[in-house]
């Protein structure tokens, strides 16, 4: 009790502090009144002026907070004006909560919607935006509709976010002062912008200001699941068939080199050369050829580096991985980035095509982004520990504008659901003669039919909702407290629209609310109970429960049960303290139960909030830079230096020269750009720079052959491609490790722990594959100028001409010749290769 004296204290404390606010927007109400509707507009320009005086964001912050009393009175007298609704002083009270970054928990029928309107107008006025975000599009659409009349009066922009909407539909709805979304069309916003390829195809502006309606149904109940998007993974599996056919036929040292050290794999002239004549292609290393040359390289892996029954046993026509330090089969996990494929095609059996993840990220992480966060709910306090935790963010439990007259019934408690269902259909046909409205509340959809059908045999009319239908929900909601209408609900549906009482109902007793289980939430109850009583309406609420029900069976309710049967009280109602004590407590405890489980998924996502800020910082970079050349020498100094220090180690005699300069060969230079003389003998820090210096000699050749704007875009494209590439198999591997993580803790390991550094691992391996992918990808894609293209094009339509003339020149008959290889001697008797010589 002391807890609780301390809880309500506190709430005593800031409901005082919020009182003083409302007063000081009470002293404006006849100045204000006299206010021409000009006049009152002008306001708008007035608030504009004084916060674009700020310095940074938190004066910017303290003035808003200097002018909140007269920004309240502006939006009250133009809701007076517009809607014909004038703000009740617990609205305002609610309404400076929200603008302070708090959650305002306000019972149904309380205004919540109006109340929101005083927040978002005073922190719309920055220009940064403000997020209304809702449930449901029809509740978006709804409000927007209604609340945009007072925002435009006001000179204020309103937007609609639909998931139908198209990104210049959208980018617009964002532009807006206040925009009206809901949050799964929000998050997936923010993912898709954080793929786009082009500044101009984002939608977002930033995340500012969000004001929650039902903030615990989406930073609660929402939060245990994820926003994902997938897309399928590599194309058909054709390529990788083909890819395993061919490198089939190789061989080591003629074909490809191997690296046992670091089993690393490529493929030399020769293969080059084998590669191009069976696939057709004329250059492998052809920008449209990369698809292809990846699925050589991991064919190659496949049969060359990755050993049967060593690092992956086939099982059950599967390929399951084994674990390089335990030995253990880790089943459910698969090699990334087409690995697995092509060790599936190796060995003969299925190919899986799967669907990759490409985001990701949960609600609670997406929204902790926001700049300033904030809430409303008729039920929040209960989970006051989690939004403090978690969101940073204060319950404060706003009074209602009339005291409540619902009669709040102890449960009715019986022991079969059978006995429990007739005695609720009882009273619903009692209730219904007498024509009060009852609203009927289920856990689940399968209740719902099965008192339909009950109602229907005793020939009641009523409605069934569960969820499926947002627009004819509202509607159905909206007519539930007319005169002898039954409803049956399951306990979320309906959120967020008022049922208000029809004709005559005042005298019949109001809305009835019977609960016919008790949800695993406390305030799921809390919600369908304050359906009645709004506004100080009459109204009466009972829950009806049985010990077969799954909650009551969580605390041994078999034995109670098996007592009454023996003791011929089957049928009879209990009442029982103890029983409803045990009730609650079996609430708090599957509470409980949920706020770990979506701590947990949170905790595993930090791993990757990190890691995918350091990923989309970066991508923001090269695709808001004109000129990315700084970062692109970045990436490719890094790889060089790890290249040289890998090979040219402080024993001279260790050093494998012929290696090093092959590998520089592969990843960065022309062939016969370097030679073993240029290095032998050199240190590290001597022969950096001189590799740097001919990749930059080359990439100016490149420039001078593409012109800079076009390199300009060919080097953000590569970046870009590399970046989102590895990030879309990294997460996809992260998923496949956190999926079967969990079992790690058989063998006494913490599986979060693991996970952290196994994840840190995988990200840190995955930015050096990064910089090294990049370099290599921009360093080796031959790039043609335009003039080029298109004299290949013309001789391919057989169109090249003569001088001026329009003819077109005859072709030659071809003739045939001797193909000479590109290492054979050259034909012209120098003793040089062919490629070193006339092949050049």
């Amino acid at each position: 009790m002391g807890i609780l004296d301390k809880i309500y204290d506190g709430n005593k404390r800031e409901l005082k502090s919020l009182r003083k606010v409302a007063d000081k927007v009470e002293e404006y109400k006849e100045d204000f009144a006299k206010l021409s509707d000009e006049q009152l507009r002008a306001k708008t320009d007035e608030f504009k002026e004084k916060l674009g005086g700020a310095k940074d964001e938190k004066q910017q912050e303290k003035m808003l907070d200097d002018i909140l009393p007269e920004a309240f009175a502006t939006v009250r007298e133009a809701s007076k004006r517009t809607l014909g609704l004038e703000p009740y002083p617990v609205q305002i009270m609610g309404g400076v909560t929200l603008h302070k970054g708090d959650i305002a928990e306000m019972k149904t029928g309380e205004g919540k919607t109006l109340t929101a309107t005083m927040p978002v107008y005073l922190n719309a006025l920055t220009g940064k935006g403000v997020h209304v975000i809702t449930v449901n599009e029809y509740l978006s659409a709804t409000q927007m509709e209604e609340m945009s009349v007072l925002y435009n009066f006001l000179g204020l922009s309103v937007g609609l976010n639909l998931n139908a909407k198209n990104s210049e539909e959208k980018r617009e709805a964002f532009a807006s002062d206040i925009t009206y979304t809901t949050n799964n069309e929000l998050g997936f916003d923010y993912l898709r912008d954080n793929m786009v390829t082009y500044r101009r195809d984002r939608v977002l502006r930033g995340l500012n200001y969000a004001i929650i309606d039902e903030v615990d149904s989406i930073l609660i109940d929402e939060a245990r699941t994820p926003l994902i998007i997938s897309g399928k993974a590599d194309q058909s599996n054709t390529q990788y068939i083909q890819a395993n056919a061919f490198v089939k036929m190789l061989k080591e040292d003629e074909d490809f080199t191997y690296d046992v050290k670091t089993k690393n794999i490529q493929l030399n002239d020769e293969g080059m050369e084998k590669a191009e004549k069976w696939f057709k292609v004329e250059n492998l290393y052809d920008v449209k050829h990369v698809n292809l040359l990846h699925h050589i390289n991991q064919a190659l892996k496949a049969h060359f580096s990755m050993q049967r029954d060593i690092d992956y046993v086939v099982e059950d026509e599967k390929i399951v991985i084994v674990d390089q330090f335990t030995g253990r089969k880790m089943k459910g996990r698969r090699f990334s980035d087409g690995l697995h494929q092509a060790i599936e095609a190796k060995e003969g059996v299925d190919i899986q095509n799967e669907s990759k993840t490409m985001a990701s990220i949960t609600f609670q992480n997406f929204f902790r982004q926001f700049n300033k966060l904030s809430g409303m709910t008729g039920t929040a306090k209960t989970e006051e520990e989690e939004f403090l935790n978690i969101y940073n963010m204060k319950v404060t439990m706003i009074p209602t504008n009339k005291p409540i007259a619902r009669t709040d019934r102890t449960d009715k408690i019986y022991s079969t659901k059978e006995y429990k269902f007739k005695h609720v259909i009882d009273e619903v046909v009692e209730r219904y003669r007498q024509g009060q409205p009852v609203l009927i509340g289920t856990v689940a959809v399968e209740t719902s039919e099965y008192i339909s059908e009950m109602l229907r045999k005793k020939g009641i009319r009523h409605n069934v909702l569960n969820a499926k239908n947002h627009e004819r929900e509202a509607e159905i909601i909206a007519n539930a407290g007319k005169k002898g209408a039954v409803t049956i609900a399951t306990n979320m549906a309906g959120r967020g629209t008022d049922i208000k009482l029809g004709e005559g109902v005042k005298e019949a007793g109001g809305l009835a609310v019977i609960g016919t289980e008790r949800h695993e939430s406390r305030r799921i109850d809390d919600q369908l109970r304050g359906r009645a009583g709004r506004q100080g309406d009459v109204g009466i609420s009972t829950f009806y429960l049985s010990l077969e029900d799954d909650l009551m069976r969580r605390f041994g309710s078999e034995r109670m049960q098996g007592t009454m049967q023996r003791l011929g009280m089957a049928e009879e109602e209990l009442t029982s303290k103890m029983i409803a004590r045990a009730v609650e407590s079996a609430q708090k405890r599957v509470e409980g139960n949920n706020f770990d489980s979506r701590k947990k998924l949170l905790e595993y996502d930090d791993v990757l909030r990190r890691q995918r800020e350091i990923i989309y910082e970066e991508r923001n970079e090269i695709i808001d830079k004109e000129d990315v050349r700084e970062q692109l020498m970045g990436m490719i100094e890094s790889s060089v230096e790890r290249t040289t220090n890998y090979y040219i180690l402080e024993d001279e005699e260790l050093r494998d020269y012929e290696q090093f300069i092959k590998t520089v060969e592969d990843m960065y230079l022309n062939e016969e750009s370097i030679e073993v003389g240029d290095v032998r003998g050199k240190e590290s820090e001597e022969i950096v720079p001189l590799i740097l210096e001919k990749i930059e000699h080359e990439l100016a050749e490149k420039e001078e052959r593409l012109g800079a704007d076009k390199m300009r875009l060919f080097e953000r494209m590569m970046m870009l491609r590399t970046i989102d590439q590895k990030w879309v198999e990294h997460i996809d591997s992260m998923d496949q490790l956190r999926t079967g993580i969990h079992l790690r803790s058989y063998g006494q390991i913490n599986p979060l722990r693991e996970y952290q550094n196994e994840g840190l691992q995988m990200f840190e391996d995955m930015l050096v594959s990064i910089e090294d992918d990049t370099a290599k990808y921009v360093m080796k894609t031959e790039v043609k100028s335009d003039e080029e293209i298109r004299r290949e094009q013309v001789i391919d339509k057989g169109e090249m001409h003569a001088g001026d003339s329009k003819e077109k020149v005859k072709k030659e008959p071809a003739k045939k010749e001797m193909k000479v290889g590109r290492n054979d001697p050259c034909p012209c008797g120098s003793g040089k290769k062919y490629k070193n010589c006339h092949g050049k």
